[in-house]
């Protein structure tokens, strides 16, 4: 691979752009290319298609001294969070780089911020649109994008983000850097095996967050058809050459949502936001610790973790999220 001059890391102009059958499992797929020290960008939004099966098979694995890269929190940081408190020789964040610190909805981020407060993990914070520029800066190959800068958000005062003046209007911006990930984890809802997507209801960056990776996974509630990709080629959303992998996992996103195809487990992500504040407040790692055994490490795979959960449940998720229509042929 050519080495990226401003990046100091590699961008992906050799990667094959051919169309070949790129399915393979995800255990596989994330053990080519998780490695200690790499930046791990993770697609959604919130509780929105988030790649939670990929979330589980990363920390399965571990891997030490990662920045992870967000456009928003989720719960995707906080099991990242947890596994780094039981054990950070198996798995540990350097830094991570975020537009919003907390879901209010269901959980503040009780877990991520006791390793920020103890300063075991560094906070790299942006707004959103800041965020959405440092992806679209790296997929278009240059070293940072401006944004407008009013003084009024206080994370951008921490960042790495550099003020100066328009040389056009004599405004004041912000020149928010690149950001360079070497992996992008992605939940869509469909895809076919070359890894041309469908996204439906909102993108969440996650176009952009793909064209900046090196490499990106991408994990589908369906595999489709090519020939339904030509029908209607203006549905692809991320195209096939800049994905590495597509693996075929329903339910990829739950305990989160996925538009289409199933709502929001309020009730496992209150669980886990229980467990997580419990720490917090006696630092007694027990209940964490039976958490992750029971649904990550004592479990060969996602549909292990999916089995756990009562197919009424499960059933009624989709009956919730049955309203919104999504093209598939």
């Amino acid at each position: 691979m050519a080495m990226d001059a401003f990046s100091g890391g590699y961008d992906n102009v050799e990667k094959m752009k051919n169309m070949y059958d790129k399915r393979a499992p995800l255990a596989e797929a994330v053990r080519r290319f998780l490695k200690d020290g790499i930046t791990i960008s993770i697609g959604g939004f919130g509780d929105t298609r988030i790649p939670i099966a990929s979330i589980h098979q990363i920390i399965r694995q571990g891997a030490r001294g990662l920045t992870i890269s967000v456009p928003s929190n989720s719960i995707c940081c906080e099991l990242l969070a947890g596994a780094m408190i039981l054990n950070s020789n198996h798995l540990s964040i350097h830094r991570i780089e975020i537009s919003w610190h907390d879901n209010e909805k269901f959980y503040k981020t009780a877990l991520l911020s006791y390793l920020i407060r103890k300063k075991m993990v560094l906070l790299d914070e942006y707004s959103a649109p800041s965020m959405l520029a440092r992806y679209q800066a790296r997929a278009i190959g240059v070293p940072f994008l401006p944004i407008k800068e009013d003084g009024s958000d206080e994370r951008e005062r921490g960042n790495r983000g550099k003020v100066s003046v328009c040389p056009f209007t004599g405004e004041k911006i912000r020149l928010v850097p690149a950001c360079n990930p070497d992996l992008a984890l992605i939940h869509v809802q469909a895809a076919d095996i070359y890894g041309n997507c469908r996204i439906f209801g909102d993108l969440c960056t996650c176009p952009h967050v793909a064209q900046a990776s090196v490499n990106t996974i991408v994990t589908t509630e369906q595999v489709i058809d090519n020939s339904a990709i030509q029908n209607y080629p203006n549905l692809t959303t991320i195209p096939y050459h800049v994905v590495d992998v597509v693996v075929d996992q329903p339910f990829g996103s739950t305990p989160a949502a996925c538009y289409g195809n199933y709502e929001v487990d309020s009730s496992q992500l209150q669980e886990f936001r229980s467990i997580g504040e419990d720490f917090c407040r006696t630092g007694n790692t027990d209940k964490l610790r039976n958490y992750y055994n029971q649904s990550i490490f004592d479990i060969e795979n996602f549909d292990d973790f999916l089995e756990q959960k009562p197919y009424p449940i499960l059933h009624n998720l989709c009956q919730l999220e049955s309203r919104q229509s999504i093209i598939l042929d």
